[in-house]
């Protein structure tokens, strides 16, 4: 037995480390790669190393030196145009009690544990290994794929994907279509398996309110000052929704899932639909409403307050930073308008950042991505996803380039998914990886 075990050992080690990618992911968690600072040099120059003793051509390009970012191409047959895989190394703080160490990349109990696993290290590892294994294969995929991993995602990207869309377009001439975080996850639903797919994400819309009014003494207090006003803003926007809009890529996504629920379920689901429901529904609907919540409105979270310089002085002037999130089609002026509607505060608002995406999204490559999820899962029911959040796909959008998150896994319906991202406990069950690790190169393959 023991002469077994050593000869199956020798073996694994043997093994090619594309086609080991639960071990290509532990070697990537590794890499301390916490944003800030970043330090993704490590990182990428190791993955360096693994394509170049492959023969490929590697590019490293950086903003700052300790910032780096990696394009490698492998030829097609140029009966297709490029393909993109895109994501990121960077990874946000390890903050809070493990059960396993966040940058050992161990595996316990059927899962692969770090930081970075499912956002985005876990993606990362899948493309990383679908691309070098057609390299050491030589296969020749319909047009060109291009890998291009990056630096500074978790800090809005301007190191990174921005940079390199700004600085090196030209390295993305002719590409359609890439494939990115964040979808193709496995979703339980009503006993039934959907697996989202991101085909369009919400807009950076980062804004600041000021709101003003008399100043004064402490000892004599100001109704209606602009301390009063910011609190009556941050009560409605706490309180109160903005209006109901139906992005198509959100109907479609509530239209797919009800269409496989029984009944009783689909109803409220179809209801969401009707705008002059759509918010009684979603209390009603409690946690299971915050998923829908955010893909049928503007949204706007307060983060930062700023105002007055001494405690017995009433100030004149008071700002909030405002993290507000647009959907497709909407304007940072609908959203102004909507917030002043909402609240009835008088207040002067500022863009600081507004990454606007494409009101309609490209669905050329959907039903593909999709027929590789139910070939791998026959009881799949890919679903087209909005995301809340925002990607790298922003920034290549600015090239015409129409991203799909599609990072399938194959999840336990038990996982609490979406509570683990930039959580403690980030993990990964080993045979996601596998399964993504495969669907990405069957993508590879025929697109």
């Amino acid at each position: 037995m023991r002469e077994t075990v050593a000869m199956s050992s020798t073996a694994f080690q043997q093994t090619p480390l594309q086609d080991r990618p639960a071990e290509l992911l532990a070697q990537l968690l590794r890499f301390d790669t916490t944003n800030p600072p970043g330090n993704e040099g490590a990182c990428i120059g190791w993955i360096g190393g693994l394509l170049e003793e492959l023969g490929c051509e590697v590019k490293i390009l950086a903003a700052e030196p300790a910032r780096p970012s990696l394009i490698a191409r492998l030829p097609g047959e140029g009966s297709s145009p490029p393909l993109l895989l895109q994501g990121h190394v960077d990874v946000v703080a390890a903050r809070g009690e493990w059960t396993h160490p966040p940058f050992g990349g161990e595996i316990h109990d059927g899962f692969i544990w770090g930081r970075g696993a499912l956002d985005m290290k876990g993606g990362v590892a899948m493309m990383l290994a679908a691309f070098m294994r057609a390299k050491a294969a030589g296969r020749r995929p319909p047009g060109d794929v291009i890998l291009c991993l990056m630096a500074d995602e978790e800090a809005g990207s301007p190191l990174g994907a921005e940079f390199l869309v700004r600085e090196h377009a030209e390295l993305f001439a002719g590409v359609r279509y890439a494939i990115g975080e964040f979808g193709g996850f496995r979703l339980a639903i009503g006993g039934r398996s959907f697996y989202p797919i991101m085909v369009a994400e919400k807009q950076l819309c980062w804004s600041k309110a000021t709101l003003r009014g008399p100043a004064g003494h402490g000892s004599m207090p100001v109704r209606g000052g602009a301390m009063g006003s910011l609190g009556k803003l941050l009560e409605r926007i706490d309180r109160k929704r903005l209006p109901v809009h139906i992005p198509a890529v959100t109907r479609a996504m509530v239209e797919a899932i009800a269409a496989e629920l029984p009944a009783p379920a689909a109803a409220p689901l179809r209801g969401l639909l009707r705008p002059a429901l759509t918010d009684r529904l979603l209390g009603a609907m409690g946690e299971r409403g915050r998923v829908f919540d955010p893909l049928l409105h503007n949204t706007v979270s307060a983060t930062i307050l700023a105002g007055g310089e001494k405690i017995n002085v009433i100030p004149d002037e008071v700002t909030v930073e405002l993290d507000c999130r647009l959907l497709p089609g909407s304007t940072p002026e609908l959203l102004f308008a909507e917030l002043r509607a909402l609240t009835g505060v008088e207040m002067e608002l500022e863009i600081m950042r507004h990454d606007p995406v494409a009101a309609e999204p490209d669905m050329t490559l959907f039903d593909g991505l999709a027929g590789i999820l139910r070939e791998l899962d026959p009881a799949a029911k890919p679903i087209p996803l909005l995301l809340p959040g925002v990607t790298d796909g922003r920034f290549f959008s600015r090239l015409g380039i129409q991203t799909y998150g599609f990072l399938p896994m194959q999840l336990p319906p038990e996982m609490p998914f979406m509570q683990l991202i930039h959580a403690p406990d980030e993990r990964i069950p080993v045979e996601a990886v596998e399964f993504g690790t495969r669907a990405i190169e069957l993508a590879l393959e025929r697109f």
